[in-house]
């Protein structure tokens, strides 16, 4: 009998050998294009990456928290850092098998039509990916991801090499961009305007080059002198913030989506008192009042409670996130003209331009509180304030709490500067189990450990254990 299936076996083999053709010509869908269409692939890459970013396992889960602009209400294990190598899968997952594969597949066909904007487009917004990432987790496949037919278990890159290789990506995305070139459909960013990818390119570049600043100065000011040398322009106002803008339901903003259903979440009471202390014209934008009067009309919950201390809170007295936030059509931000001014104080600050640091600073705040439409005589007054100043012999502490501010809901984000810049210093609850450690990077997903073992191990024994708890390599101090 086992004999006799085997032979069934070997036959059927060769069957299906002796047939592959006409296999691959009846597995034909009718209904659908033979040839994938770029513009159809960027409006779908655009949203699925943007989802993810603004999702709840990146960002309400994870960083919101970790940085203290979001805390939970109920069920309030992740706020205090109880996370499995399971909890992290989302934005490597989707990073991977959907948002690089398929700006991968533009870049091809931008190549294959001879249109390089696609290809710019696709460049730019890969690099992005590629940054979120390397962010989070560190060392990551790089230089071999995407390219399933010539590697089945990437190697992993070094975070310093990530950093140099998208800086080299970026400038060739923003060399390729043509605005006198082919226009290009299904962008929903910037609706096909290349100066402002351009704009956005060159702010990236920006955005790296300070990452690495505190472990690799000259190569950060080598960038800003390049971009300076050849004449290009970084994102110049908030018409030029690089963000998705979310429709009505079902293509709503996850934070929208989420609030629909669960009522796990509340603005941390961390940011709620600074926002207070500062008579932060932004507070009742980024809170909502509380359900039940109250005297103080916003309140925080504090990070980090135990499911019974938040209980006792209730959701009544305590404020979920500001309505703006929970509108269906909030943008989900990915550059902000708001963050561009911080990042060129900081490069003054560093002594990387010769721009003066204190006025971009003041321009950072009036941009980021200009964004959620606040007055310019409220935002010119709010600047004034003695406790707003620019000190300029700790700038990073200046820069990191007002840029904290500005990044209200930009959860990697704000996550990635927080620990860049050392500021604001937050304390985590006792309740935590990271022994007062707030968490430096996700830990990898359990499936790299199956599928890619050998290089996940060459990615552990070189960055150090696979912990919430080991730094990684831009973040310096």
């Amino acid at each position: 009998m086992k004999n006799y299936k085997l032979y069934i076996l070997a036959v059927f083999a060769f069957a299906l050998s002796s047939c592959g053709k006409e296999l691959d010509e009846v597995n034909i869908n009718p209904n659908a294009t033979e040839n994938a269409q770029p513009d159809y692939l960027l409006t779908g890459a655009i949203k699925n990456t943007a989802d993810a970013y603004w999702s709840t396992a990146n960002t309400m889960n994870s960083s919101l928290l970790f940085v203290q602009h979001w805390s939970k209400i109920q069920y309030t294990e992740e706020d205090r850092f109880i996370f499995s190598n399971s909890s992290f899968t989302s934005l490597w997952s989707t990073g991977y098998s959907q948002s690089i594969t398929a700006f991968n597949k533009i870049i091809e066909l931008g190549n294959a039509q001879s249109n390089p904007n696609y290809k710019g487009v696709a460049l730019v917004l890969r690099s992005w990916v590629f940054l979120l990432l390397t962010d989070a987790y560190g060392d990551i496949p790089y230089s071999q991801a995407g390219k399933i037919n010539d590697y089945i278990t990437p190697a992993y890159d070094k975070q310093k090499a990530v950093y140099f290789g998208l800086l080299d990506d970026l400038k060739t995305a923003k060399n390729t961009l043509d605005p006198s070139g082919k226009a290009i459909a299904g962008d929903v960013i910037y609706s096909g305007n290349i100066v402002r990818w351009k704009k956005f390119a060159n702010s990236l570049r920006l955005r790296i080059a300070l990452r690495i600043a505190d472990k690799e100065a000259a190569k950060a000011k080598s960038v800003l002198d390049e971009i300076k040398a050849d004449g290009d322009l970084f994102i110049s106002d908030n018409t030029d913030n690089a963000q998705l803008n979310y429709l009505t339901s079902p293509q709503q903003n996850p934070v929208s989506a989420l609030f629909e259903t669960r009522d796990d979440y509340r603005i941390s009471k961390t940011i709620v008192d600074k926002l207070f202390a500062l008579n932060d014209p932004r507070l009742p934008v980024y809170a909502s009042k509380t359900q039940t009067a109250t005297p103080e009309e916003y309140i925080g919950v504090p990070n980090g409670l135990t499911n019974s201390e938040a209980s006792i809170l209730g959701f009544a007295k305590t404020s979920k996130p500001g309505a703006y936030f929970l509108l269906p059509q909030a943008p989900a931000v990915i550059f902000s003209y708001s963050e561009l001014l911080f990042d060129r104080a900081e490069a003054a600050a560093r002594g990387f331009t010769t721009e003066n640091a204190a006025d971009l600073y003041q321009q950072a705040i009036k941009a980021s509180l200009k964004q959620y439409n606040i007055s310019d005589a409220a935002a010119a007054t709010y600047a004034a304030q003695a406790s707003v100043q620019y000190d300029a012999a700790n700038y990073k502490k200046s820069i990191g709490e007002q840029k904290w501010i500005a990044l209200f809901g930009q959860g990697l984000e704000a996550w990635a500067e927080r620990r860049r810049l050392d500021y604001p210093q937050l304390t985590a609850s006792v309740n935590t189990v990271l022994n007062g450690q707030i968490p430096v990077r996700f830990i990898y997903p359990g499936t790299e450990q199956s599928l890619n073992g050998i290089s996940y191990k060459n990615a552990v024994a070189s960055q150090g254990a696979d912990l919430l708890t080991t730094k990684l390599w831009f973040d310096a101090f």
